[in-house]
């Protein structure tokens, strides 16, 4: 599946996806969105975690879009993050994934730049609690911002197609444990497990020393954006860490406005980070 402009070499180990049709726009298809059939997603069930070998293809040890390297993952192992997710629908319907499957956007998939595929992923909706487990089989999103992509029947069940995105917690299953049983994934929005109060932030960086944290915010602000902070903790090992953040942002539109500036300005290097 071509969702981006590639090397001859490089599109025959990724042949996957690039963006999503929940918005994630740029060297992309213009067209992409919902079926034209209304889907009842509560009917689809979530995909079965399996012990499955790495596939042949989409797992090259390291591949460049956009001029940035991403690398593969050996293992999936401890993989918890949380971030915007996107989706993609009919423009991508029936082309082929990263690792030569056909996509079906009425399957419970996913796309992701670093896990190994295939990789079973946990997502959980932030602001309502409620749970999908989907297989990752693809490569992307590669929007800024975004850290998975998932299929539109996907989208639909954990709430989040209408808005186009939504903040997720993608959480690694390991299949030789996995006991659906012992470890339900919730069928509806699960309250105790609901964020609705979630903010997003843009973390520029993590200082040990403030003066570090305090030269990045003069920095920003010299490039008239505004909203820049530091938040002070502490690391793993109990020593104190600066964090530079922007935000609160209302929404991921909001974000995505920020984002857009950031990169103007040269500040590359910042991530998501939902709280």
């Amino acid at each position: 599946m071509y969702r981006y402009i590639l090397t001859a070499g490089l599109a025959l180990l990724l042949s996957g996806c690039a963006t999503s049709g929940g918005g994630s726009r740029g060297v992309y298809y213009q067209s992409d969105g919902p079926p034209e059939r209304r889907l009842d997603a509560s009917q689809i069930p979530d995909a079965v975690p399996r012990v499955e070998p790495r596939s042949r293809g989409g797992n090259p040890k390291s591949y460049v879009i956009f001029g940035k390297r991403y690398y593969v993952k050996n293992s999936s192992k401890g993989y918890v993050e949380r971030g915007i997710a996107s989706w993609y629908g009919k423009q991508f319907h029936g082309r082929r994934t990263s690792n030569g499957e056909i996509y079906d956007m009425y399957k419970m998939t996913a796309a992701h730049k670093t896990l190994p595929i295939p990789t079973y992923v946990q997502v959980t909706n932030i602001k309502t609690g409620k749970q999908i487990v989907v297989r990752v089989n693809d490569r992307g999103p590669f929007l800024k911002g975004r850290i998975i992509d998932l299929s539109y029947a996907a989208a639909q069940k954990l709430g989040i197609a209408a808005k186009g995105t939504g903040l997720v917690e993608v959480r690694a299953i390991d299949p030789r444990n996995w006991k659906p049983g012992t470890r339900p994934v919730a069928k509806t929005a699960d309250t105790s497990r609901a964020h609705p109060e979630a903010q997003i932030y843009l973390q520029l960086g993590a200082f040990s020393q403030r003066s570090n944290a305090e030269k990045v915010v003069l920095k920003t602000v010299a490039s008239a954006i505004s909203g820049v902070f530091i938040k002070q903790g502490q690391d793993g090992y109990g020593k104190p860490i600066y964090r530079v953040r922007i935000g609160p942002l209302a929404n991921v539109s909001m974000a995505d406005d920020m984002m857009s500036r950031l990169l103007k300005t040269g500040v590359g290097e910042f991530h998501v980070v939902i709280e």
